[in-house]
């Protein structure tokens, strides 16, 4: 028996104690753990677990016909790629309350329907708990099987019983194996469980859906090698206490991280929303200073956002910067390039910036977008409602051009708007011919304030 000191944050190893970890420079995350030395004879060992035992050629792998597999919820088939993809291993994170258990409930109960069999193994929850929730989302399947426990070779055993088709674990931090002296929750039982799951979802080609806690930082609970395990990674963003729920994938080894799916929380479950420019304009009011219309993309869907910004003279030295839904260095740099490039004063103001909605947005092409709703709320003059605006800004104040401009101007004319300021090298004769409505192209940032009468 041997034991080893493992920091609880980023799962690095040593013989002693440390105050610091030296991987992730956390203070006082190492506790103290048993090892238990298995040897393991070589023909013991599995094999076969990911595919062929001995080498062969990438032209004799044959692909296996209805890989993938509906889960009858569009928005969460466009996250993960168009569906489950048998054997998967994917791991599920987000806030407490944000619809976790919930929104797997729903697939449990769609794939049932499909014909499939699944195993709900619970943690957290009594199987009565569960069963209210079942009734709330009006779910009534006799093909999903419910076992509540957390000791591993109790959940392989209630899989080898049910032979699902899926299997759900919740959560992944409330599994432990008894092979294992630590608590429940640390990052060798994590690790551990994580890694025998994997394997019983290769080799019996089970999909997976573990759920995993989040720590105050908003990333999962446990160490980074339990994202590198799984297939998928899906975040839930939105605040619990609003109806609007966003999931994004942040690692699919099946399909793209740039899509997100778009639900809305109501009182049969999440619902899927099928115009997400319309849900995150709904509540915009025109003739507001402070108000701007972004076209973003998230994959191949064009978003229309609202950026809000409000500045105010502050009695302090320091001004404040604070920005919800927008890196708040992107906003410190807009601010400098609005003040020194187009001439609009920033110093000594508070500045507040929100995306409406509670999407997190990254793409540079809302950048013009956001110095119009801060010039708007210097100077306190409403922009028109009728202008969407696309373009990256620079440091000189020059606009960049962006990707796949005639998606974002077609979602704009869907919606009614009837002009949109566009960066001059995105202006092509194609463009101006199919464009229904006024496009408008600038150089600087300086221009498109000038054309909204905010500069």
């Amino acid at each position: 028996m041997k034991t080893a000191f493992v920091c609880q944050n980023c799962g690095f190893e040593t013989g002693r104690w440390l105050g610091r970890c030296p991987s992730c420079g956390q203070w006082n995350t190492m506790v103290e753990e048993e090892r238990v030395v298995k040897k393991t004879a070589r023909n013991q060992r599995v094999r076969g677990v990911l595919g062929p035992t001995r080498p062969v050629k990438l032209t004799e792998v044959k692909s296996r016909q209805n890989l993938r597999q509906s889960t009858g919820i569009g928005e969460l088939d466009r996250v993960l790629g168009g569906g489950l993809v048998t054997g998967s291993l994917v791991l599920v994170g987000g806030e407490p309350g944000i619809g976790k258990s919930t929104l797997t409930l729903q697939v449990c109960d769609r794939l049932a329907r499909a014909g499939a069999r699944v195993l709900y193994v619970s943690g957290e929850e009594s199987a009565e708990q569960l069963n209210l929730r079942a009734e709330r989302l009006k779910i009534d399947n006799d093909k999903i099987h419910l076992l509540c426990a957390v000791e591993l070779d109790e959940i392989v055993e209630g899989a080898n019983i049910v032979e699902p088709n899926l299997l759900v674990i919740d959560s992944v931090q409330s599994v432990f194996s008894a092979r294992l002296a630590s608590a429940p929750g640390s990052v060798s039982q994590v690790r551990e469980c994580t890694a025998e799951l994997l394997r019983l979802a290769k080799t019996r080609a089970i999909t997976t859906i573990l759920i995993g806690h989040v720590t105050k930082y908003g990333a999962i609970a446990g160490p980074k090698t339990l994202e590198h395990m799984v297939d998928t990674v899906l975040y839930f963003e939105g605040e619990r206490f609003q109806q609007y729920r966003i999931v994004r994938a942040v690692k699919n080894r099946f399909g793209s991280t740039n899509e997100i799916g778009v639900f809305e929380m109501g009182d049969a479950g999440l619902e899927e929303v099928n115009n997400p420019s319309q849900f995150f304009l709904s509540g915009r009011r025109p003739g507001v200073s402070g108000s701007a219309v972004a076209a973003t993309l998230e994959g191949t869907r064009p978003l229309l956002l609202e950026i809000q910004a409000l500045a105010a003279r502050t009695p302090y030295a320091l001004p404040q910067r604070v920005a919800t839904g927008f890196d708040g260095r992107r906003l410190s740099m807009l601010l400098c390039v609005l003040e020194r490039r187009a001439g609009v004063p920033t110093t000594g103001q508070d500045v507040f910036l929100n995306i409406a909605g509670g999407l997190k947005i990254q793409e540079p092409a809302a950048d013009l977008a956001v110095l119009a709703a801060l010039a708007s709320s210097v100077r306190n003059t409403p922009v028109s409602p009728d202008f969407v605006l696309v373009g990256e800004v620079g440091l000189a104040g020059e606009v960049r051009s962006v990707s796949r401009i005639e998606t974002r101007i077609n979602e704009a004319a869907r919606l009614g708007f009837g002009k949109v300021i566009l960066p001059r090298r995105n202006l092509t004769k194609k463009i101006k011919s199919d464009a229904g409505i006024e496009l408008s192209a600038v150089d600087t940032a300086r221009q498109a304030l000038e054309m909204l009468g905010v500069s």
